[in-house]
């Protein structure tokens, strides 16, 4: 389903406290993986990293707590973006768990990457996996009840969560996210179409009108690919009219060119099917062919950013109506 908001003109607003007092650290174990062949094919990992991560209550006790791990965007955490959103969130009653992505990191320094499919997204989704599993296993969470939440890079995780490959290769049991949103995603990564491609949770996939980085049409040319075979995968999308890539970083300020950024908004999407990447060429599946894919990352290079607050302020609410349908009892 499809649904277009509107994004007006920003007006000031007070500051708001995201002090956190019912909150603790707690370590996340993950692997890392140089690419989606050596996690799917369950491979070990060729290294494991601890990542400190930051546990948060609602102020209202209760005895198991509905939960959403947040995923930062490209640059780092930012208060002012996920820990804005992460107080939002804990208002509405869940606990929130949040940490700096050292995939990022190291994707921030140009220090690793595949030459085949570019930087390594299978450990990004295998550390959101990692929070998973740490959550699942506290007494003081809902298992059941646990949701992915992402911005731009964080976004590209959240949907890469979704994967059913991914999950069987990450997750114990039947273990899964319950829901999964997707801010602005990158949309470098999507899933060979057939049935059973996704877990079956609900997604909600949040788009900006104007945002260069994942234009419009590329991403809906993707969900359409996706519905071809089967049933339809549970995406929901809304696009916020005048909404540039990253509406809901206030320090961001007024939209504007950021040349020295890449881009993958002139390739294809990268497929991960059975044994293989596929890219996604006029709505069908092509070989890999990495030559073009350096290529069309080169001529994309750099995109528009801006903050939006009616947009930040609308995702925010349709977000945790989102949350608060899908993961209650």
């Amino acid at each position: 389903m499809r649904r277009y908001l509107l994004a007006a003109m920003t007006t000031l607003v007070a500051v708001v406290s995201t002090a956190q007092v019912n909150a603790e650290t707690v370590m996340l174990r993950s692997g890392s993986y140089a690419d989606f062949r050596q996690l799917v094919s369950r491979e070990a990992a060729t290294a494991e990293v601890s990542i400190a991560a930051t546990l948060s209550f609602p102020d209202a006790a209760r005895d198991r707590y509905p939960a959403v791990v947040i995923v930062h965007g490209l640059g780092g955490y930012l208060e002012s973006n996920e820990g804005w959103h992460a107080a939002e969130f804990r208002k509405a009653g869940f606990a929130t768990l949040t940490y700096d992505s050292p995939t990022a990191r190291s994707m921030r320094q140009g220090s690793s990457t595949d030459s085949r499919s570019g930087p390594p997204w299978a450990s990004a989704v295998a550390e959101a996996y990692a929070a998973l599993t740490l959550l699942a296993g506290d007494p003081r969470i809902d298992a059941s009840r646990i949701a992915i939440i992402g911005f731009s890079f964080g976004g590209e995780v959240a949907h890469l969560a979704a994967f059913e490959r991914v999950r069987a290769a990450l997750a114990a049991g039947q273990n899964r996210f319950a829901a999964h949103v997707s801010y602005y995603p990158a949309g470098v990564n999507g899933i060979a179409a057939g049935p059973g491609a996704y877990t079956g949770a609900p997604i909600l996939m949040l788009l900006g009108e104007k945002d260069e980085n994942l234009p419009v049409a590329k991403a809906e040319e993707y969900l359409t690919y996706a519905r071809s075979a089967g049933p339809a995968p549970p995406i929901d999308v809304s696009i916020y009219l005048g909404a540039d890539h990253a509406w809901t970083i206030p320090s961001l300020g007024a939209a504007r060119f950021y040349p020295q950024y890449p881009s993958t908004r002139k390739c294809p999407y990268l497929l991960l099917g059975p044994s293989r990447l596929a890219l996604l060429i006029s709505g069908r599946e092509a070989p890999m062919d990495p030559s073009a894919f350096q290529t069309c990352l080169k001529n994309g290079q750099g995109y528009t950013m801006g903050y939006d607050e009616t947009a930040r302020a609308r995702s925010t609410r349709e977000t945790v109506a989102f949350l608060v349908k899908a993961l209650r009892p």
